[in-house]
């Protein structure tokens, strides 16, 4: 954990910055849940919140909102960032990635607003 810096985690997941790549990825985040990596600008942490949302608010997650299997069956298809990659995600689990990722914009927002005052 000494090659991290820790933006966010949860029980899920969790969000860092490589220490050792600072000049070259500054500002890549890298996001792991599940067996998953994902290293995202903050530009692609927001396009995938905004999936996140969609992926809520479709009316198959309303389905899901009752279902009697909860955490076991995958049936919400999650886009991501990268075009290609789609996952399919159980309701409980894209809540834990909406929160994963919202807690991690509003740390990297918090971080930029104390740097702009110099409060460190």
């Amino acid at each position: 954990m000494n090659d991290i810096s820790l933006i966010y985690q949860n029980e899920f997941g969790i969000a860092f910055q490589w220490k050792q790549d600072k000049a070259k990825s500054a500002s890549k985040i890298q996001v792991i849940f599940r067996d998953t990596g994902l290293l995202l600008t903050p530009n692609e942490l927001h396009y995938f919140s905004k999936c996140i949302n969609d992926t809520i608010e479709s009316g198959d997650a309303n389905l899901c909102k009752d279902c009697k299997v909860k955490g076991e069956c995958r049936s919400l298809l999650l886009n991501s960032p990268v075009h290609q990659i789609t996952f399919a995600v159980s309701f409980a689990e894209v809540l834990k990635i909406k929160d994963l990722i919202k807690g991690t914009l509003f740390k990297l927002q918090l971080d930029s607003y104390f740097d702009e005052f110099g409060i460190n």
